[in-house]
């Protein structure tokens, strides 16, 4: 399935179906996945990148466990806007996933998202070794939540709208 804006994945959804958030690193994928009814991003456990074939069986082999209809992954644009190699290397790597699978998957804006993770972990006293294995998938759920948080607002508004 080809990438979706986060309104056509708003009209795709069923009831009950979680969605995954995703935080593409170098060395590593942070994960997070919502509740059955989208409402929290919860973190999960990051997994370590050896090459595309194994990350992507690892990855798919995740959200079938999870039952997860649909990725949110996050594009690392620069804070100008613009694109740099790492927005090439996720697109990329979103391209070569959709030949292994039907489920969509949605770029979202992880500026700051980084920085909120962190301020988060520290916030709740994570020692420094346990914030590095922690802050990728932290990460994916700061990624997720803007996500969830988005799909919100857009049933808010289809509910307002069908009832006039």
């Amino acid at each position: 399935m080809p990438t979706l804006t986060i309104e056509q994945l708003s009209s795709t959804l069923l009831p009950g179906q979680p969605v995954a958030g995703l935080d593409l690193g170098t060395k590593t994928i942070g994960l997070s996945v919502s509740d059955i009814g989208r409402r929290f991003s919860s973190p999960r456990p990051v997994l370590q990148r050896v090459k595309f074939g194994k990350d992507a069986g690892l990855l798919l082999d995740f959200a079938a466990r999870e039952k997860v209809a649909a990725f949110i992954i996050g594009l690392p644009v620069n804070m100008d806007g613009s694109s740099g190699p790492r927005v090439q290397a996720t697109k990329a790597f979103v391209r070569l996933m959709e030949e292994k699978t039907s489920l969509p998957f949605v770029y979202w804006d992880e500026r700051l998202s980084t920085v909120a993770a962190e301020r988060a972990l520290l916030e709740m006293d994570v020692s420094r070794k346990k914030r590095a294995e922690r802050i990728d998938s932290a990460a994916a759920s700061f990624i997720l939540q803007g996500a969830l948080d988005r799909l919100a607002s857009l049933a808010k508004g289809a509910a307002a709208g069908s009832e006039g």
